[in-house]
């Protein structure tokens, strides 16, 4: 993966946890959510990606995805920009995402290491 891509599509802070600052975001999760921005062609506004156990706790998450790095959480309002993060996220190898009216939710995995393809509404 190109580092130095990632970093200016991905900023270390926009991938760190808010309350602690560490990154351990997958290497792998981040060189398929690059492949999803560069097929997009527009921006991928982060408001969460990795989040320590403490901070997963804190705000009422159960889910394992952000705390091992594989989850982010893309800020995203208007439908024509949903349906193309959407579409790119899926080209890109993503199974499981989450729609909310501000934010599109993608990972992998499940909690057991099961890639199930689903999409959901928050």
């Amino acid at each position: 993966m190109d580092e130095q891509l990632a970093l200016k599509l991905f900023p270390i802070h926009e991938r760190a946890c808010p309350c602690c600052g560490e990154n351990e975001v997958d290497p792998a999760f981040l060189e398929r959510l690059v492949k999803a921005r560069l097929d997009a062609g527009i921006p991928f506004p982060v408001n969460s990606m990795y989040r320590c156990p403490a901070h997963n706790r804190e705000i009422g998450s159960t889910s394992d995805n952000h705390p091992a790095g594989r989850a982010a959480d893309i800020g995203c309002t208007d439908s024509s920009s949903r349906f193309i993060m959407v579409a790119a996220l899926i080209r890109a190898g993503f199974t499981r995402i989450g729609i909310a009216k501000t934010f599109i939710h993608c990972d992998t995995m499940d909690d057991n290491g099961t890639p199930p393809e689903v999409i959901w509404l928050y």
